[in-house]
């Protein structure tokens, strides 16, 4: 028989030891042959400056399908063909939240870009970057969607 060491008392009023909730999100990198790509330029104060254009996923949706949706919502374009890239994760302080980004990029679209009220969405090349305020960890972003 196992037996647990723990107090149950200090157990019932430490809540360190349970799982924070997990939102998921999503980033996607449009790109075109010429080397440019689509970024966001966030004007939103919990994460202003260039980012990839992206979103959370709603609970009874698919992470593909919310890719879709999120860029369609965001710059105006019907995306296809994604290519999984990899993941983020952070923690924001205070919000006891634990953020998971799923990490997409695409050559395949369609549509005309249109900005949103997050922000101006342009394509960029990588050399035109210093030119802008970069939001928290664009770069290493930058490098696992490349």
């Amino acid at each position: 028989m196992i037996q647990n060491s723990f107090n149950e008392e200090f157990i019932k009023k430490d809540k360190s030891h349970q799982q924070k909730k997990t939102k998921l999100t999503i980033m996607c990198m449009v790109y075109k042959d010429d080397g440019s790509f689509l970024v966001e330029n966030r004007v939103k104060k919990d994460w202003p400056g260039l980012t990839f254009p992206g979103g959370h996923v709603e609970d009874d949706e698919y992470i593909l399908d919310a890719v879709v949706r999120e860029m369609k919502e965001e710059t105006g374009l019907t995306v296809s063909n994604l290519e999984p890239r990899g993941y983020i994760e952070w923690n924001n302080f205070g919000d006891d939240v634990r953020h998971l980004a799923m990490l997409f990029k695409t050559k395949h679209f369609e549509g005309q870009v249109k900005s949103s009220k997050e922000g101006q969405i342009f394509f960029i090349k990588e050399a035109d970057l210093e030119k802008y305020p970069l939001s928290n960890d664009f770069l290493k972003i930058y490098e696992l969607l490349k």
